[in-house]
């Protein structure tokens, strides 16, 4: 356990839930931090350039309504943050200040703030996306996550990172920009094992379908799949798979967006789904032929352990972070070649042969797990 108390930045999971935003990868990320630091954390909430250190009880009321939600959530949540406003933790010098959100990276307020208090910040950095491949992110993302990374460079004294190639690329980054790199943890996101009858409760369909499971943006390369899906249904008419689309619509998509909207007969092969809690989701993955994830770039891809853990194939990009987690487990295709994903599908679709070879493949899997991640954090909070 570290030594310090710690401050937990609870900024992005208290804002996203007010806006009703379905959870996304890093908040997945964020709730798992807030279970297991919360009961020997306080919470901080940045608000307007402004950051404000919840004492424990306080704390605790809020990690709670964040963890479990509330049918009055905002009604909650102002309560709390009024009584906070009126009582806060002001004995804080020494503290560790943990953030796992990105959230306030970029703002000119939390350098000072953390300097005039004498804390000691460590980061959670998720990824480089923004930097590395400003060309699938939202307009101004690249700037605003430079400023991101070169706060967290200057003011750190440890930064996680999800990935052996998410440090990579921070350490590329700080080279290029002539940053030194503070000591740095590299610990692999978790997942919990699913309940046995969430397995034995696989969705059943009378065709074979995939799934693809993420933020529809442009990323997560969904256009090409879609693309293998209109030549699949030109060449096999109604005997084409279903494609299982789980995710919420995001940015810079609008290609992919307006084939998910066009009628004709693609409409017939595909399932969007925008909600999807997680008992639907680990039984669709199990009734799977295959998890599809052809994105240009991943921190880490927390959707391919969850499909090997509970045996279902995945078919993805060859990028070095999926062959870190994976091995050679998966099929790997370029998220480019079209025609490779297209003979791929159709392999795993109605042959058994390549499918087969990878369920062989993916008994030496052990899926990493979230105690797992946090006793190499604790480790290293305890070092800072």
């Amino acid at each position: 356990m570290p030594p310090a108390p710690i401050l937990l930045d609870a900024s992005r999971l208290v804002w996203r839930q007010w806006t009703r935003r379905l959870p996304t990868g890093i908040d997945r990320v964020c709730l798992a931090y807030l279970d297991h630091f919360a009961a020997r954390a306080n919470a901080v909430v940045q608000y307007r350039g402004f950051q404000h250190v919840l004492n424990r009880s306080d704390s605790a009321r809020l990690f709670d309504l964040l963890l479990h939600g509330s049918a009055n959530f905002r009604t909650r949540l102002a309560a709390i943050l009024a009584c906070a406003a009126m009582r806060r933790e002001r004995d804080i010098a020494g503290n560790i200040y943990l953030n796992v959100g990105h959230t306030g990276l970029n703002s000119p307020h939390l350098a000072p703030w953390l300097r005039d208090n004498g804390l000691r910040p460590v980061f959670l950095v998720h990824d480089l996306i923004p930097i590395s491949h400003p060309q699938y992110c939202r307009e101004g993302e690249a700037v605003r996550h430079a400023m991101r990374i070169e706060n967290a460079l200057a003011t750190a004294r440890g930064i996680v990172v999800n990935s052996i190639a998410t440090e990579e690329d921070l350490a590329r980054f700080a080279r290029d920009r002539g940053k030194s790199m503070p000591p740095c943890q590299v610990a692999w996101l978790g997942v919990e094992p699913p309940p046995a009858v969430t397995l034995r409760a696989a969705i059943a369909s009378d065709r074979p379908y995939f799934v693809m499971v993420g933020t529809i943006e442009a990323r997560k390369n969904h256009r090409l799949i879609l693309d293998v899906w209109i030549e699949l249904v030109a060449r096999m008419g109604h005997r084409a798979p279903e494609l299982v689309i789980i995710g919420q619509r995001g940015w810079e998509a609008k290609e992919a967006i307006d084939q998910l909207d066009q009628p004709g007969p693609l409409k017939d092969h595909i399932r969007e789904m925008g909600r999807c809690d997680d008992a639907e989701l680990h039984g669709l993955m199990a009734g799977a032929r295959a998890l599809l994830m052809p994105s240009f770039a991943e921190g880490f891809g927390l959707p391919l352990v969850e499909a090997l853990q509970v045996g279902t194939p995945v078919i993805a990009s060859d990028l070095a972070v999926f062959k870190e987690i994976a091995g050679d487990i998966p099929d790997y295709c370029c998220p480019f070649d079209k025609d490779g994903w297209l003979e791929t599908v159709l392999d795993y679709a109605g042959g058994d042969s390549a499918r087969e070879k990878q369920l062989t493949r993916m008994g030496s899997f052990v899926a990493p797990r979230w105690i797992d991640h946090f006793k190499l954090v604790d480790q290293f909070l305890g070092s800072i």
